[in-house]
């Protein structure tokens, strides 16, 4: 029996960011009561008509309305806000300053322990990219050095899971999507989005769910770590 030839190391390694990267949800809920908090003393009258909650349910109705606005989660906040801020009576210039503090808030991520010590592991080997449907700011988490590019959805105008976004890193590192691989905490979005781009597509599952066989999803490996994403690596490639 003859043995299936190794692949070559691939050139690229592509991420998603928030939930492969760092946890985003106690990030987001921290940023929108920084938010809540700026408003109370600087906007008072929006403060004291809309809790976190009704300001929250007031951009889902909005996004049902707008759905073009997925691709821009922070362009729809600011629309919220602006909403608001009219329906509150307060001067709506103040948007603009709101934003910036809850952005600081959202971009105080802390990675996973084991995600800085696997990019300076990997970029040695691979050239490294992001691509995200989210507005993380690599530059002001202080990641930005280990990616040669970062696309997001919001600056490029397609999201996750359109094949576009994928090929575009790929176009922009210089490399073909069947010699790169891409690195993702959802099944579908990433996963699934990755692999019909001609990419090759491993399931960043650190919770150990099973979401996969739901969606009828087979990614080329499922990995709980960088650790077992590089132990994975060396093994199909070394």
């Amino acid at each position: 029996m003859t043995t299936p030839p190794r692949r070559t190391w691939p050139k690229a390694i592509l991420f998603d960011l928030d939930d492969t990267l760092w946890p985003i949800a106690p990030v987001i809920l921290q940023a929108e009561e920084t938010l809540h908090a700026w408003l109370h003393s600087n906007a008072p009258r929006v403060a004291e008509r809309f809790t976190i909650d009704a300001l929250r349910q007031a951009r889902l109705a909005l996004l049902a309305q707008q759905p073009e606005f997925e691709l821009d989660l922070g362009a729809l906040r600011r629309a919220g806000l602006l909403s608001a801020f009219e329906q509150a009576g307060e001067d709506a210039a103040k948007v603009e300053q709101a934003m910036v503090h809850f952005y600081a808030a959202r971009n105080a991520v802390i990675p996973y322990d084991d995600v800085v010590p696997g990019l300076l592991r990997l970029k040695g080997r691979s050239l490294l990219g992001a691509v995200t449907n989210g507005n993380a700011d690599l530059q002001a988490i202080g990641l930005s050095h280990h990616f040669k590019v970062s696309v997001a959805a919001s600056r490029f105008g397609r999201a996750k899971p359109d094949a576009a976004i994928f090929l575009a890193a790929c176009e922009e590192l210089g490399v073909d999507p069947a010699d790169a691989v891409y690195v993702g905490d959802d099944v579908l979005l990433d996963v699934q989005g990755a692999q019909r781009a001609g990419l090759r597509a491993v399931w960043l599952n650190r919770t150990g769910s099973e979401r996969h066989l739901e969606h009828g999803v087979v990614p080329d490996a499922i990995c709980r770590s960088f650790d077992e994403l590089i132990d994975w690596l060396k093994r199909e490639h070394d």
